[in-house]
């Protein structure tokens, strides 16, 4: 089996894709900087003589060159994934998403390697005319400076596949929910209600409609995708063929904790400066390799909240 080299390996997507790696019988080096990663995460895969670890930043151009040597195949998980606080640090994004995307396709370039896979976001469409939206719906004005960084990395990818006969995998994702999560709707209300059960505050009106996606069915469409797919660019949306309210989620969430509190909703139709009310992506191309979801939308929230009640130390490790 090829070597494989995983940025944000440390991370919630990450670390499950390692673990599902090694457990293919992949060799794998993973690469994380630990500024959202958790060394917990990685536990298991170090137990494995077929793993490596590199603790690097992917704007370390030098060190990032030197641990992907060897490697095959590149899996780009690294990202800033705070989305709400873009606007209170905007360099940010474009540092952690787009020019750290560079990077690794110059890493790439000078180790000879060709194929990468890329997590971006289903945020890119902004806030488009059509549901479920399709890969090839037009672009909106980019209201999110993380999907504007998201989309210049898949702009980046696209030249160099272009220019240096790279083969891309691009992932548009919905939100990812399961096991190691650490950031999102899901993590922020279970820890308002871990330190008060009695109440829970809400960004916007409760009535913001997104899809959700549990992170072993996302990891097994990434894997067909890149065994089945042959084309140059290849770009898919992954989610489910379903979303929920806001509200349907906070549902979900005191019911299984069994919790009643008082909700104080924000007001207003988003939750922050460049959150979109509505998404909800069209799968039908990647379904038609053969891939379905396994959970719900449903399920998937209720796995989350079942992990962090059970690994409630993330609360404290995610300040």
């Amino acid at each position: 089996m090829p070597r494989v080299f995983v940025t944000g390996s440390a991370g919630f997507i990450g670390s499950n894709l390692v673990d599902r790696l090694l457990a293919d019988g992949y060799e794998v080096v993973g690469y994380d900087n630990f500024s959202t990663g958790q060394p917990a995460f990685m536990q298991a895969a170090l137990q494995s003589g077929r793993f490596t670890l590199v603790e690097g930043d992917v704007l370390e151009l030098s060190l990032l060159s030197q641990a992907m040597a060897g490697s095959e195949r590149v899996f780009h998980l690294a990202a800033n994934a705070d989305v709400r606080f873009g606007t209170q640090h905007p360099g940010k994004d474009l540092e952690q998403n787009t020019i750290a995307t560079y990077n690794v396709l110059e890493a790439m370039r000078k180790n000879g390697i060709r194929r990468i896979a890329f997590s971006s976001t289903g945020s890119v469409y902004g806030e488009p005319d059509v549901f479920p939206t399709p890969e090839n719906a037009p672009f909106p004005v980019q209201t999110s400076l993380y999907a504007a960084s998201k989309l210049s990395g898949e702009a980046l990818i696209s030249a160099y596949c272009e220019g240096f006969g790279f083969q891309s995998f691009i992932f548009r994702f919905v939100s990812i929910l399961g096991e190691r999560y650490t950031h999102g709707h899901v993590f922020d209300f279970y820890k308002q209600l871990w330190q008060d059960p009695t109440r829970l505050r809400v960004l916007g009106n409760g009535k913001q409609r997104k899809s959700y996606l549990y992170v072993q069915d996302c990891i097994d469409a990434m894997l067909l995708a890149m065994e089945k797919s042959s084309a140059k660019v290849n770009i898919f949306n992954l989610g489910v063929d379903d979303y929920c309210e806001v509200d349907n989620s906070i549902q979900w969430i005191c019911e299984a904790l069994g919790a009643r509190p008082t909700i104080e909703y924000t007001g207003g139709d988003r939750g922050w400066i460049g959150d979109s009310p509505f998404i909800f992506l069209d799968t039908n191309k990647i379904r038609s390799l053969g891939w379905s979801p396994k959970l719900s939308i449903r399920e998937g929230v209720v796995n989350t909240v079942n992990f962090l009640r059970a690994n409630e130390w993330v609360l404290e490790a995610r300040k």
